[in-house]
């Protein structure tokens, strides 16, 4: 049965093209379109749709006060199209599974892409785990701690995608400031990971930053990967640093979490913990996988917290997870092994 859709954007143009677009598509159809927040909301109670995708900017009521005042009432998968890096992150936080970048409706090569994209993300929108509101913070749990000194040789690498924005914030925000370097690959376009890492640093009590090429590695730093830049570690006399450079397209993404998971088994072998969170796809597992074999501990997010049991699900199925944990219990387990 066809993933049935309906699309919310004041632009018509946009609308019409979306509806061309995936008229191609037999598991996926535009069932309708709303031009605003009150014609959306009509929409999706009397026709019940298995995903939204929702425009940010519209007259009226915004998309993400408009997520986040409906997903009490009813849970649907919302998809959010916006072109700026802070709304995306403040929508996913409203309750949206999954934000894409908006394409220029003139070029006709980024709307082709930009539909194909969108494609798979409905389908797994579709089997989505939905939260009925707004992130509220997790339990709270005891600080974590380090202790005076730190292994100059431990790292941390976490890989995510779908979700992970928020399941990221609530493993890193509980890290201790002098943790061992943490390296991270989030899928996100290009001018997003920019942003989020710099959300990260205001939340965090380690650093975080976007990956440069170069950038050496200390107790305290978070580095992410930038968009369309493969992250790798890599280490020489004076200790770890990273290589951020552009590059073909692995497991589907340009940052890969496979490349940053393969170079950390290669370089940092049994001096590594890896951990795998919510996520669509595979993108990730192989590399874990590796990770493991060279005697790195490595953790896998489990089904019941993630947004999407994607990617820490084919990890956990090819053998690459140690131990499979909820997302609230994952910042301890990794102090635990690195302390």
């Amino acid at each position: 049965m066809a993933v049935r859709v309906i699309t919310v954007d004041d632009s018509i143009l946009f609308r019409t093209i979306i509806k061309k677009e995936f008229a191609k598509y037999n598991d996926i159809e535009i069932i309708d379109m709303a031009a605003n927040a009150v014609e959306a909301e009509e929409k999706i109670m009397r026709l019940k749709p298995d995903v939204v995708t929702m425009d940010v900017e519209m007259p009226g009521m915004n998309g993400i006060d408009f997520i986040r005042s409906f997903l009490p009432k009813k849970r649907v998968p919302f998809i959010v199209i916006t072109s700026s890096p802070t709304r995306a992150f403040d929508a996913i936080s409203a309750g949206a599974v999954e934000f894409m970048k908006k394409p220029l409706v003139q070029n006709s090569a980024d709307m082709d892409a930009f539909c194909a994209r969108l494609a798979s993300v409905i389908r797994f929108a579709a089997k989505a785990n939905i939260r009925s509101g707004p992130v509220r913070p997790m339990t709270a749990s005891p600080a974590l701690t380090m202790g005076a000194s730190v292994n100059p040789n431990k790292i941390i690498a976490l890989g995510a995608s779908t979700g992970g924005t928020e399941a990221l914030i609530e493993v890193v925000k509980r890290l201790p400031k002098n943790s061992p370097p943490v390296v991270i690959v989030q899928h996100m376009p290009a001018g997003f990971t920019k942003m989020y890492a710099e959300r990260l640093d205001r939340i965090c009590q380690m650093d975080a930053k976007e990956a440069e090429n170069g950038d050496r590695l200390r107790p305290g730093l978070i580095i992410l990967g930038a968009g369309e830049y493969h992250l790798r570690l890599a280490k020489d006399a004076r200790g770890y640093y990273v290589t951020s450079k552009p590059g073909e397209k692995v497991s589907g993404h340009c940052p890969s979490v496979d490349v940053l998971f393969e170079s950390v088994a290669e370089v940092a072998r049994n001096n590594a913990v890896g951990a795998i969170l919510t996520g669509m796809g595979a993108d990730g597992a192989e590399g874990l996988l590796k990770m493991r074999k060279a005697g790195a501990y490595t953790i896998g997010q489990n089904e019941q917290t993630c947004v999407v049991y994607g990617m820490p699900g084919v990890a956990f199925k090819i053998g690459a997870v140690m131990k499979q944990l909820p997302l609230e219990k994952i910042a301890e387990e990794i102090i635990s092994k690195v302390r």
